[in-house]
Order: C-alpha cells, then sequence, then structure tokens
C-alpha cells in the first residue's frame, strides 16, 4: 500500500495545474512535437525530470511488482488533441497511428525522430484501430457507421457496414482473432452527438460482433448495454468487453465482462462479470502474455475518485493490481515497441508510453 510520504510524492507528481499550465503554455504550433517526461514539480528548467522510481506507477498488489520498471517513466510523446483513441502499433514501419475523433483525422507518430504528423485527415471520426493478421489497418468509423480496412496499397476497403439490414450505431473498438475473425463493439457514442460523428437514431441495439474471414458474414456475439473496449486472453480462451452502460443508465454496473470463447473461436457463451472497475469507466483495454488486463480509466472525476484517471492493471482472477496516474482520463492503450514491452496510452489529449517488464499479446502474424 502507499504510504503519506509516497502518496504526497504523487499528488505533486501529478499536479493537474502544473501539468496543463506547461501544455498551454507551448501553444498550437508545439503542441504536436514530443514532449518528454512528465513533469514531477515546478522546475526552474523544462520540467522533464522525474525521480526513480516513478510515483506515478502504482504498486497496489505485488503481483504487479514484477512488470514495473525502477528506471522507466510515464513519459508525454506528443499533446494538442481533443479526444486520442485507438493506439495500434506498426512495428515494421516504426510507426504508432491512433484516432483524434473530434478533430476528424488520425495521427502518427514516428518511433526513431518523435515526430507526429497527420495520418489520415477526414478519417470519418474514426474510433478504434488495430491491424488484422495480414498487418492491414483496420478501423472503427463513426460518421460513417462501418469498419474498414486498409489495404496495402492505401486503398479503403469496408468489410462491414450494416447487421440485419439495418446500419450499425457507431462501431468503437476492434479485435482480431487468431482464425482470422474481426470482432468489434457498437455502442454508438458516435451517434448521440455531432462532435464526435454525427447525431442519428440507433437502429441497432448496442452490440458485440463478429466479421467471418471467409464469407465476410457479420453475426451478433452478445448485446451488451454499451460495450466498449474488447481484447482476448492469451490462449484466445476467453473475451473480455468493458461495459461502459453507466454513463447512460443509472445504477448500470461499472464492470469488465468475460465470455469463454468455443466452437473454435467462432461463439462466446458463459457471460459474467470479470471485475467491477469502482468509480469512472474502463474504456479500451489491451492483454499481456501473462494474462492481465491493462486498461483505460476515465472519468473518475465525475464521481469523486481525482486517482482513478489512467491505467488500472488487473490480474486474471479480476483483482486489481496496479495503477498507472495520469493527470487526464485514458481513453485507450496499446502494446508495442521492438519487443512489444512499450505501453502507449491515448490520453484524451495526449499521447504517452511507458516501458514495462511484459510484453503485448502478438496481434498479427508477422508479431516477434
Amino acid at each position: 500500500m502507499t504510504d503519506a510520504p509516497r502518496l504526497a510524492m504523487l499528488k505533486a507528481h501529478l499536479s493537474r495545474r502544473n501539468f496543463l499550465g506547461a501544455a498551454a503554455a507551448t501553444g498550437a504550433a508545439a503542441a504536436l512535437k514530443p514532449t518528454g517526461l512528465l513533469a514531477q514539480d515546478d522546475r526552474p528548467w523544462d520540467g522533464s525530470l522525474v525521480s526513480y522510481p516513478d510515483p506515478a506507477i502504482e504498486v497496489i498488489d505485488d503481483r504487479f511488482a514484477p512488470y514495473r520498471l525502477a528506471n522507466a517513466a510515464v513519459e508525454r510523446l506528443a499533446t494538442g488533441f481533443r479526444w486520442a483513441e485507438g493506439p495500434v502499433y506498426f512495428g515494421d514501419g516504426g510507426y504508432l497511428v491512433w484516432s483524434d475523433i473530434p478533430n476528424n483525422r488520425q495521427m502518427r507518430w514516428l518511433e526513431a525522430t518523435g515526430e507526429v504528423s497527420v495520418f489520415r485527415e477526414p478519417s470519418n471520426f474514426s474510433n478504434g484501430n488495430n491491424r488484422d493478421r495480414e498487418g492491414r489497418l483496420l478501423t472503427c468509423e463513426h460518421d460513417t457507421r462501418r469498419v474498414t480496412r486498409t489495404e496495402h496499397d492505401g486503398s479503403v476497403t469496408v468489410i462491414a457496414d450494416e447487421y440485419d439490414g439495418k446500419p450499425f450505431n457507431a462501431p468503437n473498438d476492434v479485435i482480431v482473432h487468431p482464425d482470422g475473425g474481426i470482432w468489434f463493439t457498437d455502442p454508438g457514442y458516435g451517434i448521440l452527438m455531432n462532435y464526435e460523428g454525427h447525431v442519428d437514431e440507433f437502429e441497432l441495439p448496442e452490440a458485440v460482433y463478429r466479421i467471418d474471414p471467409d464469407s465476410g458474414k457479420v453475426e451478433k456475439m452478445a448485446e451488451v448495454e454499451k460495450p466498449n473496449g474488447i481484447g482476448f486472453s492469451p490462449d484466445y480462451s476467453t473475451l473480455y468487453v468493458s461495459d461502459t452502460g453507466g454513463t447512460h443508465t443509472e445504477g448500470h454496473p461499472h464492470q469488465i465482462l468475460m465470455w469463454d470463447v468455443v466452437d473454435d473461436g467462432t461463439r462466446i457463451t458463459n457471460e459474467r462479470q470479470f471485475t467491477d472497475v469502482g468509480a469512472g469507466f474502463v474504456d479500451g483495454l489491451a492483454v499481456d502474455v501473462d494474462g492481465n488486463l491493462w486498461c483505460g480509466a476515465i472519468f473518475g472525476g465525475l464521481f469523486d475518485a481525482d486517482d482513478h484517471d489512467g491505467v488500472h492493471i488487473y490480474a486474471p482472477d479480476g483483482d486489481l493490481i496496479g495503477k498507472i496516474h495520469l493527470p487526464e482520463p485514458c481513453a485507450n492503450l496499446c502494446f508495442g515497441g521492438k519487443r512489444r514491452n512499450r505501453l502507449f496510452i491515448t490520453g484524451s489529449q495526449s499521447l504517452y508510453s511507458v516501458y514495462v517488464e511484459t510484453q503485448g499479446v502478438a496481434v498479427w502474424a508477422n508479431d516477434n
């Protein structure tokens, strides 16, 4: 547990006033440039130094301790976005792509130089991204209410835009099974407002879907109040989905759900709660090779839980074992880097990363 001196250090480290004030001072032109490590406190220089071990990385349970590197800190790689989402790492290209939903664009960060640029604009208010088994970019688009695939030549193929003759609400996040099946969530946040898409009518219940890799047929796997982030266990025997139904249904559990994956990866059964996330919500999630869930935690401040925002790490049994505290909500995250041991985190307005002593589950066929 965190003792009083360490908690005081953590609060100083995460001062929103200091952090956001420094960000605002950079101006819009500099906002997309690398900004270094999270500032620990007010320093007369650039505020880029952090005392090791980084107090933003909190060990709640001893099971998390092996994953925390004593000499690695949380880095803010870029800022100046409105709602960053859906990071996906391209090891073969040495870059990361993510969505800046309200700005209707996808961004790219180059690993070798730290340069940030626009990858695609407009992006149809894209949200979640991933890669298929051939390394092609998969994207959930809010405005067009569809899932697309970017081919190797740069052309875009629509792989799903309706179910039972009706348009999807607004696809949100996407994951791929080793059999090539593409699974995605459709909570409909993109048609609730013009800020992240456009206002429109719901024609389908919120649900989780699978696209068959051979026929292209779309099948509904489960109805969920607001299915959001999605991921598989390392052996693909379990499906996890964050349920953010509490954003619109009072009293609905703030939870992550789980199912058994059966019938050679084409069906799920035995729905149950993986964990209750308490105040705030869990948005996107990523799974490491040991089966831990690394989850984007958002909007704790709405429930007077100021220490909620950031990354929450859950053991395979659902216990909360660690946190990575950030000064803003964390919408989504993914593993990347040359050894898949670098966690990339999309905060609401910024892109972060931190090295950890584990690896993400391989996403596509050529992952090492």
